[in-house]
């Protein structure tokens, strides 16, 4: 089905921004190239040239050393990697977490109403001894926006000599970070969340030379962390996103749309919740929800009005379901299945968000929710 991108609103950023204008460029250059990176040939040489210096832009994007650095096939691999490879026993992971961190999990570490994750939990879980441990725990949560105190888990999970993993694919051009103010010890990155393409993703670590063992065995790429011939355009795709936002400097400023979108939400609409509110969030993020309607209807009620937003996690199933981050939260049921994310891109304009709120209100008045007028609502 064609669509009328001129009547329609893509406010679904979290699940992937649409690759910058630069990295379209940077992309088609190289496929018009051959070469692989592991060749020693002129061209060979030129493919490896490329991808080291999309190697060091991106450790860049994080004040990084480029040799801790490994690129993957997307965030999946990624946490995939930092948590079976680093061969500690005993995974701790926040009760919120992706659910590419939730399968490897042997623990699960409960949050607070507003999702954070309880520190003293963890504390008293790595002090009741056992196996050696890695606690694993995202920066900005992909569905609410909420920001985990990730400095203070590093402190914790340390103390213990455990070490940190950290799921930051939210996190760039969205938030300031660096992998050493973190103080984890692997970090995972994921392009097509930063305006790069889907199918390239990196994982860091602080100390460039531990022993990861390879998910994927077999070859000599990624100094024998990773085999397989490297994805070439995603990787420079990956590194021309990094360097256009560290050149623009570029943390998203939706902030005050966001806040516009979410003030003139509960004034339209007075029974809408917003997860997350009291907690430090996503400048670009808003998780709503609209009780006694499920997520599902107004997913679909939204997409037939050219208005893209999601409900839980984009790559979890294909499906609208309730969220489990949600329940995690302890929200009741008619929260946590009522709720839509709403995530903002460097392109959002003001006229999406009144398209948004438009059929969002409309869709609340047919279902018997009280809507105030837009005269009052304003």
């Amino acid at each position: 089905m064609d669509v009328d991108v001129t009547a329609s609103a893509y406010l679904d950023h979290n699940a992937g921004s649409p690759p910058r204008p630069e990295v379209v460029a940077a992309v088609a250059e190289v496929l018009c190239e051959a070469g692989n990176p592991s060749s020693v040939h002129a061209w060979g040489r030129r493919a490896r040239a490329r991808m080291e210096a999309a190697r060091a832009a991106v450790a860049r994007l994080l004040d990084a050393d480029p040799a801790g650095l490994v690129f993957t096939s997307g965030g999946t691999e990624a946490n995939a990697l930092a948590l079976a490879g680093c061969r500690r026993p005993r995974i701790l992971v926040s009760a919120v977490e992706h659910a590419s961190v939730l399968v490897h999990a042997t623990g699960t570490v409960p949050v607070d109403g507003d999702g954070r994750v309880d520190l003293a939990a963890l504390d008293r879980m790595l002090a009741d001894g056992g196996d050696p441990a890695v606690v694993s725990v995202m920066l900005a949560n992909n569905e609410t926006g909420v920001i985990q105190p990730v400095a203070d888990v590093a402190a914790v999970a340390h103390a213990h000599g455990a070490l940190v993993h950290c799921d930051a694919a939210q996190a760039p051009g969205r938030m300031a970070l660096s992998l050493s103010g973190l103080g984890v010890d692997f970090l995972t990155l994921s392009a097509h969340k930063l305006g790069g393409l889907p199918g390239a993703g990196a994982l860091l670590s602080a100390d460039p030379d531990f022993t990861l063992t390879p998910v994927l065995p077999g070859g000599g790429q990624e100094r024998r962390r990773r085999a397989g011939t490297e994805n070439l355009p995603g990787i420079v795709g990956f590194g021309v996103a990094a360097d256009d936002i560290r050149r623009r400097n570029a943390i998203l400023e939706t902030g005050d749309l966001r806040d516009r979108l979410e003030a003139r939400a509960q004034a339209l609409v007075p029974a809408a919740r917003i997860v997350g509110r009291s907690a430090p969030r996503l400048c670009n993020t808003s998780c709503i929800a609209l009780p006694g309607v499920p997520a599902s209807v107004q997913v679909m009620a939204l997409d037939l009005a050219g208005v893209m937003v999601s409900a839980g996690a984009a790559c979890s199933s294909g499906r609208v379901t309730e969220s489990a981050v949600l329940r995690a939260m302890g929200l009741a049921a008619d929260i946590a299945g009522s709720a839509i994310r709403v995530s903002l891109g460097p392109d959002s304009r003001p006229a999406e968000i009144e398209l948004f709120l438009t059929h969002w209100a409309e869709l609340a008045r047919r279902k018997g929710l009280d809507v105030k007028e837009a005269a009052q609502a304003a």
